[in-house]
């Protein structure tokens, strides 16, 4: 029945206007906002709906974008230029070098949060 359907997702933040800037401003992606929302026009044509929830909105506890890139640590170096800080979770502080790369296994992958908490990620492809 759905099968056909363009599917999309979205994501709660708690400030519209600070999620835009870092998502436009800060990341570089096309952002459109209407009716007090915002759509993240991606990469691959899927794009990605980003709602308020005001005080009521809870961040994601998980990766809710990951963004694959050749270089991880050039993507980072260029966030990290841009004020973005990368995370250092606890049980992997010997696998996570200083730049918040971690090299525990599987690709390389450092993790960052939107202003709103929710977790995001840059990915060797």
């Amino acid at each position: 029945m759905l099968s056909a359907s363009p599917a999309f997702h979205g994501f709660s933040v708690d400030d519209v206007a600070k999620a835009r800037d870092f998502y436009a401003d800060v990341l570089g992606l096309d952002v459109e906002e209407e009716n007090g929302m915002l759509r993240l026009h991606l990469a691959g044509g899927r794009d990605t709906l980003v709602y308020p929830k005001g005080e009521q909105h809870q961040p994601a506890s998980y990766t809710i974008l990951n963004f694959p890139v050749p270089d991880v640590e050039a993507a980072v170096d260029a966030l990290t230029a841009r004020g973005v800080q990368f995370e250092r979770y606890e049980g992997t502080p010997t696998a996570t070098d200083e730049k918040g790369v971690f090299r525990g296994g599987g690709p390389l992958i450092a993790w960052f949060t939107d202003p709103a908490g929710n977790v995001l990620s840059v990915i060797q492809e």
